[in-house]
């Protein structure tokens, strides 16, 4: 995803390395998610409301969507990032190429989307809804970890180049 196009219409770049060090903290997060909602009432037709509720795989899924907000509401101050930018960077030589900020902000909004899903139908009762969406963000998140694919990034760029996104626009106003 390195940059190419001029500078006056691209945003300023971002370390490549910092969006995959946040994927990897998300991927551990999403796959504890992903194995309490499997042991918990996330495959129980017959749990209670309140039961879904206080469900250990909801409540650290719940933190994990609030951190994709975080994460692409204000990317400078979400503590992966920052953590990132604080004890990693320094250690690392610096990035060969910078990245467009927008395609790993937008696969922020893909993350939060899939979790939330899994959280809606999850409260509403639907079996198997919670671990479901929990473990397809896992693999997007692993993805992008162990093996640099973004598919939130990926998708981002198939948009723009439908035309979707403006040059200048970006998400968000990013």
């Amino acid at each position: 995803m390195a940059t190419s196009a001029p500078a006056s219409v691209r945003p300023a770049g971002i370390d490549p390395r910092g969006p995959r060090f946040a994927a990897s903290i998300t991927a551990v997060l999403l796959l504890a998610g992903t194995f309490l909602a499997l042991l918990g009432t996330s495959v129980r037709e017959a749990a209670t409301f309140a039961e879904r509720l206080a469900d250990p795989a909801f409540l650290l899924l719940l933190v994990v969507d609030l951190l994709f907000v975080w994460g692409f509401a204000a990317p400078r101050t979400a503590p992966w990032g920052a953590l990132y930018r604080v004890a990693v960077r320094p250690r690392l030589q610096p990035p060969v190429d910078l990245e467009d900020p927008r395609p790993p902000r937008f696969a922020q909004v893909i993350g939060f989307v899939v979790v939330t899903v899994g959280l809606v139908l999850h409260v509403a009762g639907v079996a198997w809804a919670l671990p479901i969406a929990a473990a397809l963000a896992f693999i997007a998140a692993f993805l992008n970890a162990a093996f640099g694919v973004c598919l939130g990034c990926l998708l981002y760029l198939a948009l723009a180049r439908a035309g979707v996104f403006r040059p200048r626009g970006g998400l968000l106003g990013a």
